[in-house]
C-alpha cells in the first residue's frame, strides 16, 4: 500500500520543477541536432529546348581518343557550328560517370575546357560551361576537384551581361562549393561573397533563384560560422534576402524557398541573430507564416510545403533568442493569427506532407513555452482537440503534441480546468498504451501537471481503469519514478 504521506503536494511540486528542466534539456538536445540537419544536394541544370531537340539521342560512353577528338575539333575545328558540335557531343558524353572518369584523367583536358571557357566565342563558352556544369554534378569526388582551375573564371562571369550564362554559373559554382573545400578555400579570399552580394540585385528570377541555391550550398560549409556566415552578414545580402521574402504579389515560390533556407542556415549558425532580428527577420518570417496560410486555403499549387519547412524552422529558432522576446511584444507575433495560421499549416501537412509536422509542431512548442497568452490562444481557439488528433501520426509528433500540452498545463489551474473539459483524459490513456517510452514518459509528465492543478483529475483517472495502464510501465527504468509518483497521488491524493 503506498502511504499517505509520500503523496503530498510538496515533493510533487519539486517534480514539476524537474519536469520542466527535463523538457527543457531535451528541447536543447532536439534544437541542436536541428541545426544539423542539412540538406546537401546538386542541381542539374539542362536547356529544356536542348532535351526535347537532343531527345532520342543517348548519352555515350566516350573513350580518350573520342574525348581528344572532340577537343581538338572544339579547338581548331574550321568552322564554329562544328567546334559547337564537338562541345555538344562531349556534354552528351560527360553526362555518364565513366566518360567523366576518363575526362579528367586525359591530361590537358580541363586546362583545353578551360580555354574554350575564356574564349570570346560566345557559343563556345556556353557549351564549355555546360561540359563543366555536367562534371560538377558529379558524385565522384575527384572529378570534382578537377574542376578547381575553372572556379575562379565561373565566379568572374557572374558580373557578365547575359542572365543564362549567370544562372548556369552559379549552379555549377553551388554544385562545387557543397562538395569541396578546396574550392571554397579558393573561391572566398578572391570575393565570392561580394560577387554574391551583387548578383542578388539582378532582376531576373532565374538568376537569384540560382544565387539562392549557390548562396544556401555556401551556407552549409562546415567552416561557415567562422569563416563565411560573418562575411555574409556584413555584406547587403541578408537585407536583400527579407526584402526577396516580404509577403505581396512579386513573391517568387522558387525564390523564396531558396533564400528560405538561406536564412534558416545562417539562423541556425548563431552568429549574430540580435543583427537579424533587427532588420526584420522575426517579422518578415510571421507575416510570411500568415502568408503561406492564406496560400494554402486558395490554392493547390504543389511546393508550399518546400516553402514552408524552413519559414517554420527558421521561426522556431528565432524565438529560442533572447531578443526576440523584446522585438516579438512589437510585432504581429502575439495574437490569435499566428496561431491560427499555424493550425492551418498544420492541416495543410497533415494531408500533403506529414513528414513536415514536427516543424509546425515545433514552432508551436517554442511559442508556447515560456507564453501564457499564446497559450490562451491555443484554448480560445477550441485547438485542442484538433492538436489530439495528431497523436496518431506518429512517435515523433506525439512527443510534441504532448510538449505543447504540457507547455499549457504549467500555466496552471485556469489554463488545466480548460484542457480537462475536453476528450483529453481519453486520448491519454491511448497513449499510455504506446511501447515507445518517450511518448509515455510525456504522457505521465502532463499527467503529474493535471493532477497538480485540476481537482478531480485524479480520481477520473481511477474511474478509467488508468492505474491498469501506469502498471504496464512498472519495470521499464526510464519510467519507474513517475509511474511510482503518480500511483501514490492517484491513490492517496
Amino acid at each position: 500500500m503506498w502511504s499517505r504521506e509520500r503523496g503530498r503536494l510538496k515533493p510533487l511540486r519539486c517534480g514539476v520543477e524537474e519536469l520542466r528542466c527535463r523538457r527543457r534539456e531535451r528541447e536543447a538536445a532536439l534544437r541542436k541536432a536541428r541545426r544539423e540537419q542539412q540538406l546537401v544536394s546538386k542541381r542539374l541544370l539542362r536547356d529544356e529546348a536542348l532535351e526535347e531537340a537532343e531527345e532520342g539521342c543517348v548519352a555515350m560512353i566516350f573513350g580518350e581518343a573520342e574525348i581528344q577528338q572532340f577537343l581538338r575539333l572544339a579547338q581548331r575545328g574550321t568552322e564554329e557550328k562544328e567546334r559547337e558540335g564537338a562541345l555538344v557531343s562531349l556534354r552528351r558524353g560527360l553526362q555518364r560517370p565513366e566518360t567523366q572518369q576518363t575526362f579528367i584523367r586525359l591530361e590537358g583536358s580541363i586546362r583545353t575546357l578551360v580555354g574554350l571557357l575564356t574564349s570570346n566565342r560566345a557559343l563556345l563558352q556556353l557549351e564549355a560551361a555546360r561540359c563543366l556544369h555536367e562534371l560538377s554534378h558529379s558524385e565522384q569526388s575527384a572529378v570534382v576537384e578537377a574542376c578547381l582551375p575553372a572556379t575562379s573564371y565561373l565566379l568572374t562571369y557572374l558580373s557578365g551581361h547575359s542572365s543564362d550564362f549567370i544562372e548556369l554559373c552559379l549552379y555549377t559554382l553551388g554544385n562545387l562549393i557543397v562538395e569541396s573545400e578546396a574550392v571554397r578555400r579558393q573561391l572566398l579570399p578572391q570575393g565570392i561573397v561580394p560577387a554574391l552580394a551583387a548578383c542578388i540585385q539582378s532582376p531576373h528570377l532565374t538568376v537569384l533563384e540560382a544565387l539562392g541555391y549557390a548562396l544556401s550550398q555556401l551556407l552549409q560549409a562546415k567552416e561557415a560560422p567562422e569563416k563565411i556566415i560573418p562575411s555574409v552578414l556584413g555584406s547587403t545580402l541578408p537585407q536583400r534576402m527579407l526584402q526577396l521574402l516580404q509577403p505581396g504579389p512579386k513573391l517568387n515560390l522558387g525564390v523564396a524557398v531558396e533564400f528560405a533556407w538561406c536564412l534558416h542556415y545562417i539562423i541556425c549558425s548563431q552568429v549574430n541573430n540580435a543583427l537579424l532580428i533587427t532588420q526584420g527577420a522575426l517579422s518578415t518570417l510571421g507575416l510570411l507564416l500568415l502568408d503561406l496560410a492564406g496560400a494554402v486555403q486558395r490554392t493547390e499549387d504543389a511546393g508550399l510545403e518546400l516553402l514552408a519547412c524552413p519559414v517554420l524552422r527558421g521561426l522556431s529558432n528565432l524565438l529560442t533568442e533572447a531578443a526576440a522576446e523584446a522585438v516579438g511584444r512589437q510585432l504581429q507575433l502575439r495574437d490569435e493569427r499566428v496561431v491560427a495560421a499555424l493550425f492551418i499549416l498544420l492541416q495543410f501537412l497533415f494531408q500533403k506532407q506529414p513528414s513536415l509536422l514536427p516543424e509546425g509542431l515545433w514552432l508551436l512548442n517554442n511559442l508556447t513555452a515560456n507564453s501564457p497568452s499564446f497559450c490562451t490562444s491555443l484554448l480560445s481557439l477550441d485547438l485542442i482537440e484538433p492538436l489530439l488528433h495528431l497523436l496518431s501520426v506518429s512517435n515523433v509528433v506525439s512527443v510534441l503534441v504532448l510538449t505543447v500540452l504540457c507547455n499549457v498545463a504549467e500555466k496552471g489551474p485556469a489554463y488545466c480546468q480548460r484542457l480537462w473539459s475536453g476528450p483529453l483524459l481519453s486520448s491519454l490513456l491511448d497513449t499510455l498504451a504506446f511501447s515507445d517510452t518517450e511518448v509515455v514518459g510525456q504522457s505521465l509528465e502532463l499527467l503529474q501537471l493535471l493532477f497538480l492543478y485540476q481537482p478531480g483529475a485524479a480520481q477520473a483517472f481511477l474511474q478509467q481503469s488508468g492505474l491498469q495502464a501506469l502498471q504496464r510501465h512498472e519495470e521499464a527504468a526510464q519510467l519507474q519514478d513517475r509511474v511510482h509518483a503518480l500511483q501514490q497521488i492517484a491513490l492517496h491524493g
